[in-house]
């Protein structure tokens, strides 16, 4: 799934194709996608992100939520071609064609009236309040990783970049969150904004399918410490790199470094 960084590329590359351009033709190839009616003739004000959601905000109040889901992507192309595999929708404008692809179908896209206030929960890439984070955790049982990937706290964080955070933070990702200290919350605060930063410039990570708004790979996952690395050395220690299940996702970790 895109997470942040991704999300983040696309909104990037996104508002530098898009911004003052006009919907000149929508396609819907698949219904499932959402009703994505009444867009035709506007224009692109802004693009903004929210977690791992994407809005395109148009002329007359109204915006484009596009959220990707597990295997989501986004396309722009200069110049009209034969409609791609697993096509979802196409929007043309002057400049070229945005195309959303999803081999799994579980990307939404829905026209909303634009909001001007955002959903109060703090987004990753500012995340600063080491304090706030320490009190919605308190008399949390559920393990620190799992507290991080909840969208209802900290908006943004997947599986992969739980896992880089807490191995920078040398935290173990299986410890309550209601006992990790403030302290070691600062420490966690402090690697996510070196983490996701660092991820953002690297356009993401692809050890997959991930790919930006102009089909090239992300590059982050030549700086993975733990993530996808079962069995190999820790970077730091020698250890070897324990995979577990938390919360039904795999989650990478060195035991001697993170406690």
């Amino acid at each position: 799934m895109p997470e942040l960084p991704e999300i983040e590329t696309l909104r990037r590359q996104l508002s530098h194709v898009l911004r003052g351009e006009r919907i000149i033709h929508v396609e819907v190839f698949d219904p499932k996608i959402g009703q994505l009616s009444g867009l035709r003739g506007r224009t692109v004000k802004a693009v903004r992100r929210e977690g791992k959601a994407i809005w395109i905000d148009l002329d007359g109040v109204l915006s484009l939520r596009l959220h990707l889901r597990m295997s989501g992507r986004l396309l722009w192309r200069k110049g009209p071609a034969a409609r791609p595999a697993y096509a979802r929708f196409r929007f043309c404008f002057r400049a070229g064609e945005l195309l959303c692809l999803d081999p799994r179908r579980f990307a939404t896209a829905q026209v909303r009236r634009t909001e001007t206030e955002s959903s109060g929960v703090p987004d990753a890439l500012r995340m600063k309040d080491a304090l706030g984070l320490e009190k919605a955790a308190r008399n949390r049982r559920l393990p620190v990783k799992t507290f991080l990937m909840d969208q209802r706290i900290i908006a943004g964080i997947g599986n992969i970049y739980a896992c880089e955070i807490l191995y920078e933070a040398d935290v173990d990702p299986c410890k309550a969150a209601g006992c990790v200290s403030l302290q070691e919350w600062r420490t966690i605060a402090q690697a996510m904004a070196r983490v996701l930063k660092i991820a953002v410039r690297c356009r993401g990570t692809s050890i997959s399918d991930w790919r930006d708004l102009h089909g090239d790979r992300g590059e982050f996952q030549n700086h993975l410490q733990v993530y996808d690395r079962k069995g190999q050395a820790c970077r730091r220690c020698g250890g070897a790199v324990r995979r577990i299940v938390l919360g039904g996702r795999g989650t990478y970790f060195c035991p001697s470094c993170q406690r």
